[in-house]
């Protein structure tokens, strides 16, 4: 009986295992006849849609993502909400422009939509750049008006090379001079020219006023809301794909700081899933072979305008994760059993630089908390990181530093945020990168793009032509006037303040890197010379009003000036030394309303861009919380002068 029951049992055994062997049979069968019920790959996260939001600038962008957020239901009914939600940054704010990108999210029905704001302007393009291998699709802002700008071809090529799906949305449809059939030739012509492929040539059109928070397919039909653009990134922008059980890796596209988590490394998780408390590593985007392991501390997603947290997250979600102090942009984040890093995009190249180093001048440390050069150094390299398309070199001197950038705007705003943030120190006039191609040295040429009225087009053209532009298309109208230039990037620097003369602030310039090119020549950077002051003390109206009969005045009465400090502009092209601080002489004859004659000339006072316009090559500018100051290299007199010769 003992026997029996064994033999029972050995076949029970031998029948388990041919059972469980033929259900894995028919697994992999219908696996391989069905590859779509694969559920380790090949899968997509219905329940998600990653977006960016991509144009030129002032074409609307942010308002279309206020709106979107509006009617996705991110606020209340009886919510107040402020113009550009997004830009909560206080320079973003004060110069009505997108400097950061910054992440989002909505509801649609059941599918949540992640948003991500990007610049409009063409400096910030390394903005854009990385934050599209967070997405799967992008809506591509145009003008009704203007059609396709310089930057809505930059990004469109970058979105168009990663194959991304594009919805193109024509805004501004409320506008009397839209120009929509003629924008939607222009926008399929820029398709064919960055060599769209035919499934993109094929992407939907769509017509919106953001500020009126409509939009329709079809301009025969009245809009009434965002149903329409809402219903084409549902149905046109692909899910994203959900390999949920793979190990889990990411790539950080954006780092962030919170003041109790510390570092916060946002991306989306390419595959696998995230926990709480989850043991990763970091590699290094630079060096494969450096590796930092961590816990997971806190896991976020995006919920509106703000974060929520989760304890867990899957392939597709755009998460923040805390824990990952040493993550950097381009990392990637991964489980420990995954070997190879992910691919990242390639950032464009630096264009111009400016030379960064402490305030040596007599009012040195006066007005800075921050003025060693310990202290830029750190900073310029936490900005470095932050920012793929800064780059911060050493020089010969341990007290200057050499930092690339993408144009005068994006290290200008790095200048103003290290101001407000308490540094002091000085910076030099931007040049431009060289590059010496097949022993030919090189420099970079910029397509600038020009709209302005009929009537100032002769000043332009002229002015064009002496900083070495050609002439590449014009149009002519009756009211206003277009024109392409191919120019160096050196003559463009410090031409915006001019331009805007020229034009009596009515024209419109926009320029994009077109290709390196030889050498062109001499262009003079500047007409006017500099009126510098004699002597330290402080500026008085009786030595101003003489200074000013020489040219035009920078400063103001009290204000603090050293000797080689600049004061002024003088017409005549060269430098002449003046005497702001000169008092009138003291005498025993009074005479009542003998001051009243000493009138002086109302000025501006220069903003940073201005100052940064303004300089020379034997000048910097001092740069402190509270004051922005043009000086010379050489403050002495006599030692500038022996310079000179």
């Amino acid at each position: 009986m003992e026997v029996t029951g064994v033999l029972w049992f050995v076949l029970y055994l031998n029948m388990e295992v041919f059972i469980v062997k033929r259900v894995a049979d028919i697994l992999r069968t219908c696996c391989d006849e069905y590859p779509r019920c694969d559920t380790l790959a090949g899968m997509k996260n219905e329940k998600i849609r990653n977006v960016a939001i991509i144009a030129h600038v002032d074409h609307g962008k942010t308002s279309l993502v206020n709106e979107l957020l509006k009617q996705g239901g991110v606020f209340r009914a009886n919510q107040e909400v402020t113009d550009r939600v997004m830009d909560n940054n206080a320079i973003e704010r004060e110069r009505g422009i997108t400097i950061l990108s910054k992440n989002a999210s909505c509801m649609y029905g059941d599918v949540k939509i992640n948003i991500v704001d990007t610049p409009g302007h063409a400096d910030f393009g390394g903005e854009v750049e990385r934050v599209l291998k967070m997405v799967d699709g992008v809506l591509l802002v145009i003008d009704s008006f203007e059609g396709p700008m310089p930057q809505t071809r930059f990004v469109l090529q970058k979105s168009l090379e990663l194959g991304h799906k594009v919805i193109v949305v024509v805004n501004k449809i409320d506008r009397k001079d839209a120009r929509l059939s003629e924008v939607h030739d222009e926008v399929l012509e820029l398709f064919l020219e960055l060599d769209a492929s035919a499934e993109q040539l094929d992407s939907p059109f769509v017509y919106a006023s953001a500020r009126e928070g409509v939009a329709t397919h079809d301009m025969n039909i009245t809009p009434v809301d965002f149903k329409p653009l809402f219903e084409k990134i549902i149905d046109y922008i692909p899910a994203p794909e959900a390999d949920s059980n793979a190990p889990f890796a990411m790539l950080a596209s954006s780092t962030e700081a919170n003041d109790f988590l510390g570092k916060l490394a946002v991306g989306k998780i390419e595959r696998g899933r995230i926990t709480a408390n989850m043991p990763l590593k970091i590699i290094n985007f630079h060096n494969a072979d450096k590796n930092v392991s961590f816990r997971v501390t806190n896991l976020f997603l995006f919920d509106g305008l703000g974060k929520v947290a989760v304890t867990e997250a899957t392939a597709g979600d755009i998460v923040c994760i805390a824990g990952a102090t040493e993550a950097q942009i381009g990392d990637t984040i991964c489980d420990k059993s995954v070997e190879d890093a992910l691919p990242f995009v390639n950032i464009s190249a630096p264009s111009i630089e400016m030379t960064f180093s402490i305030n040596n001048g007599p009012f040195a440390g006066k007005e800075g908390k921050f003025c060693t050069s310990r202290h830029l150094k750190d900073r310029l390299e936490k900005a470095a990181i932050k920012d793929l398309s800064l780059k911060v070199l050493a020089t010969d001197s341990a007290d200057a530093f050499r930092v690339l950038g993408r144009g005068e705007m994006h290290i200008s705003i790095l200048v103003e945020n290290m101001r407000r943030d308490g540094y002091e120190f000085m910076v030099s006039v931007p040049k431009v990168l060289y590059k010496t191609i097949d022993g030919v040295e090189c420099e970079p040429i910029d397509r600038v793009f020009i709209d302005v009225p009929a009537d100032n087009i002769g000043a332009v053209m002229s002015e064009m032509g002496s900083r070495k532009g050609e002439l590449v298309t014009m149009d002519s109208g009756e009211v206003r006037t277009k024109a392409e230039f191919l120019v160096p990037s050196r003559g463009l620097l410090g031409y915006k303040s001019k331009f805007m003369t020229d034009t009596r602030g009515n024209g419109i310039m926009n320029s994009l890197f077109e290709r390196y090119e030889p050498y062109k020549g001499h262009i003079r950077k500047r007409d006017f010379g500099a009126l510098i002051a004699h002597e330290q003390g402080e500026a008085v109206p009786y030595g101003l009003f003489y200074a000013q009969e020489r040219g035009k005045l920078i400063i103001t009465p009290g204000t603090a000036v050293y000797a080689g400090m600049v004061v002024g502009q003088n017409p005549a092209g060269m430098d002449i030394t003046v005497n702001v601080c000169k008092k009138k002489q003291l005498t025993n004859i009074r005479s009542a309303g003998a001051d009243d004659s000493l009138k002086l000339v109302p000025i501006k006072p220069m903003s940073l861009e201005e100052c940064i316009e303004f300089l020379d090559d034997d000048e910097l500018l001092e740069v402190t919380p509270k004051n922005l100051r043009i000086r010379k290299v050489i403050l002495d007199h006599g030692k500038r002068i022996r310079e000179r010769r």
